[in-house]
């Protein structure tokens, strides 16, 4: 919430360092932005049916409550708004050239432009986070297309460098393990936002003191994540067995299921700093970006066992 509009920060292109930069009535100004933007945004809503949340965004009045300026915030925010446009550019730039495979595999260029059309949904879709004040839905919704869009850029990678192979399959037993894998880290992030949205209620309620008390207070949510996390953590282990037995030390799939299990064990620390530690910012974004992490080695992981002719083959 370092910005209070978009695309811009405070209406400009390089936002202000400090307080004295702003209009006197910068507050009163963005929140009546806010307002006709949420009003447009419910009356959207309506049309797609859903009239109970329309409503509920109507009458939160939290929602007008403009954020005091805050420099490090602001510069977080505008940061994450250019690393979003960058990534916009090179999508860009890939469906443009994702052309070139068009003949050879029609998919390619499909999903490159799909992609590029998801991650301006994706950029609208912030701006809606910015307008709403991180209302919860939205922003569970908005990590989970940042998983799509990793994920098609991955599949379009797959695909272009498999072009040609014959493809071939693996014993169904690795398969579903894999699945279940990333199934299950997938929901966890999902959850893992949900607990986000939580301790931002959380924090609320005492104004931004007693940080201390956060986790404690964060409630059933919190506890159902740290459970699904032993969940995630076990079917790993029995994934990682499998792949070790079936795969040469040097495939790509033990690399890959290496680098996973690595990355689980970090992420496994960060949990813990979060945990009993008073939610360091530092290990907050070390979190998401180790389960960003881990999501796109499963991923990939899937991809290719889905071209290894089987455990015994791939020892050849």
């Amino acid at each position: 919430m370092g910005c209070p509009d978009w695309p811009k920060c405070f209406g400009q292109f390089i936002p202000p360092t400090q307080l004295s930069e702003l209009p006197k009535d910068y507050k009163q100004q963005y929140a009546d932005k806010r307002l006709a933007k949420n009003q447009r945004f419910a009356h959207t809503l309506d049309v797609f049916g859903y009239s109970d949340l329309a409503q509920r965004i109507r009458d939160d009045k939290s929602i007008l409550v403009p954020e005091e300026f805050n420099a490090a915030k602001t510069w977080t925010e505008y940061v994450n708004r250019l690393v979003g446009a960058i990534s916009g550019v090179f999508l860009l730039l890939l469906a443009i050239f994702s052309f070139k495979y068009g003949k050879v595999n029609v998919w390619i260029p499909v999903l490159s432009v799909f992609n590029l059309i998801l991650v301006v949904f994706q950029a609208w879709l912030g701006s809606i986070v910015v307008s709403t004040n991180l209302i919860a839905w939205i922003v569970t919704v908005h990590m989970l297309i940042a998983l799509a869009i990793l994920g098609i850029c991955i599949l379009t990678y797959h695909l272009a460098k498999t072009h040609g192979k014959p493809p071939l399959q693996i014993k169904g037993i690795v398969y579903v393990f894999t699945f279940i894998a990333l199934a299950l880290s997938v929901v966890q992030i999902a959850m893992g936002t949900e607990v986000r949205e939580q301790i931002d209620a959380v924090a609320d309620h005492f104004q931004g003191g007693y940080r201390e008390s956060w986790v404690k207070n964060a409630g059933e949510i919190f506890l159902n994540h740290r459970n699904l996390a032993l969940m995630v953590l076990l079917a790993n282990l029995m994934l990682y067995a499998l792949i070790r037995r079936g795969f040469i030390r040097h495939s790509v799939q033990q690399q890959l299921m290496s680098f996973t299990f690595l990355m689980i064990m970090l992420q496994i620390v960060t949990g813990i700093l979060l945990s009993y530690f008073s939610l360091p910012p530092y290990a907050q974004a070390a979190h998401i970006v180790l389960a960003s992490l881990i999501f796109g080695a499963q991923f990939y992981l899937v991809l290719n066992l889905y071209r290894t002719v089987d455990i015994q083959g791939a020892r050849r």
